[in-house]
């Protein structure tokens, strides 16, 4: 008798796609983050995607990784010009010069937020009480009221590359939005990853 391998279901997005999008649809994307040093990373790595495919930006991950001292939010807001122009020769990240200076100054208001909040993420999820939102597949938007919120906060704040689209992308991959498809495998988990 021949047993049937049980086969995952994922979102489509996450279907016939290299590897590596599958581990970080499985591993990360839609999972509560609360750690201050992983939401740093992921609106770095978000900030960097505009315009671009986030597949893109998996693939160069590693690169960007080191690049940008472990996504220490502390030494990326003290990036000097030199520094900035060093970045700007790195082929490993994308070489785009106001992505790079946004970075450094999103990292500043970062820290402040954190000052004032006592951590990003208290500020972050401060917008939904804590809750995660779950929608149904019908209601994929791009953007979302919640998203032009913090997306308008941020940029009274001075953070650049942090439009609703982006701020979307972010609560999504974050776990404040859990967007995991009803027949996803990870549909109703939001296990904590950071």
């Amino acid at each position: 008798m021949r047993m049937r391998r049980w086969r995952k279901k994922r979102c489509f997005w996450a279907e016939n796609v290299p590897e590596i999008y599958v581990r970080y649809h499985d591993e990360e994307w839609g999972r509560e983050v609360h750690d201050d040093h992983k939401l740093f990373e992921m609106l770095l790595l978000e900030s960097f995607q505009a315009g671009l495919s986030w597949l893109t930006i998996l693939k160069k991950r590693e690169a960007f990784r080191e690049a940008f001292d472990a996504f220490d939010v502390a030494k990326v807001a003290g990036y000097t010009e030199e520094k900035q122009k060093e970045l700007m020769q790195n082929p490993g990240i994308i070489r785009n010069r106001l992505k790079i200076r946004a970075a450094v100054k999103n990292a500043v208001i970062f820290q402040q937020i954190q000052r004032e909040y006592g951590s990003f993420s208290a500020y972050l999820w401060g917008f939904t009480e804590g809750k995660v939102i779950y929608r149904t597949q019908k209601e994929l938007p791009t953007h979302t009221a919640l998203s032009d919120e913090i997306s308008a906060d941020l940029y009274k704040r001075g953070m650049r590359f942090v439009g609703s689209v982006i701020i979307y992308s972010y609560l999504q991959a974050v776990g404040i939005v859990n967007d995991h498809e009803p027949d996803c495998f990870l549909h109703t988990s939001s296990k904590a990853c950071g």
